[in-house]
């Protein structure tokens, strides 16, 4: 696989106004950071709704985008409620409760909608709704939680911006690497341009990037390491999960959200799959 400089530069430049949004909702308040979680759970819904289709299946995208957000938003409730600020309200046991119950609600009425809705394979429907609230909703909604673990309880967004810096880090080691030097296939059945050489970069790379990155937090140098070693690991096999997705259906891509970078889940499949790992690392290690 050859170094393509105009794809590189496309590529550069429209992931250079993707860093720059989030680290503005990031940084702005954590009001803004939960819009921008609400924005990426509905845009990765979307598009792996799209693709269900795609393949047959007929999911209840409203359903399953409504449930999606309010997975969001309760795990957003119970966020605000830690990290040294203000409670958003005496009202928040209430919320938690009222957004706890409506989900618990919406889920039989999926399967009674089904019945309503008298489409062949009924299973195959109800099925890929819930795998997208499971493959997109669920992850992000953890990843509220991840800065507040590592930073002792108190949000801190360089926390939360380093933790997207050692994931972008694995992508752009791993791509210049593969491009440079990739010449053993990891998989060609499902992405046929990885190579070992590119995984084995990414992984060095995000190691490399989070202990910089640990260091000048003034965090646990090597609990930053292994951290970055479970981002990059399982972030690789979350680019391979939307890429069997999408070689399932005949896509190039998931969407059009950036030049050089598809859609949403082209861009944020590797945090998909790897938020869980992370947050289960840091349960056991913490």
């Amino acid at each position: 696989m050859s170094l393509n400089k105009k794809s590189l530069i496309t590529r550069t430049l429209s992931g250079a106004v993707l860093v720059a949004v989030f680290l503005a909702a990031t940084y702005f308040s954590r009001w803004s950071f939960g819009a921008l979680m609400l924005a990426m759970v509905i845009g990765c819904q979307y598009e792996f709704y799209r693709m269900c289709r795609a393949a047959g299946s007929e999911p209840q995208q409203f359903a399953g985008l409504v449930m999606g957000a309010a997975l969001t938003l309760l795990s957003f409730v119970i966020f605000m409620q830690f990290g040294g600020e203000e409670p958003v309200g005496t009202s928040v046991g209430k919320m938690v409760y009222a957004l706890g119950l409506y989900m618990l609600l919406l889920v039989p009425t999926i399967f009674i909608c089904e019945m309503v809705r008298n489409l062949p394979n009924p299973i195959a429907n109800v099925a890929t709704t819930f795998a997208g609230v499971m493959y997109a909703a669920l992850p992000l909604s953890l990843l509220f939680f991840v800065p507040l673990m590592l930073g002792g309880g108190v949000w801190n967004p360089w926390i939360m911006l380093g933790y997207l810096v050692i994931v972008w880090s694995n992508d752009v080691f791993a791509y210049l690497v593969g491009c440079s030097i990739g010449r053993h296939r990891m998989c060609e059945r499902i992405s046929p341009l990885k190579s070992w050489e590119g995984f084995v970069g990414g992984v060095v790379g995000a190691v490399a990037v989070g202990v910089g990155i640990a260091y000048l937090l003034g965090a646990n140098l090597w609990l930053w390491a292994g951290l970055s070693a479970v981002i990059a690991i399982s972030g690789v096999a979350g680019d391979f999960v939307e890429s069997m997705f999408k070689r399932s259906v005949d896509m190039k891509d998931s969407g059009a959200m950036l030049p050089g970078h598809g859609g949403w889940l082209d861009r944020f499949d590797a945090l998909l799959i790897s938020t869980p790992f992370v947050f289960a690392y840091l349960i056991i290690m913490l």
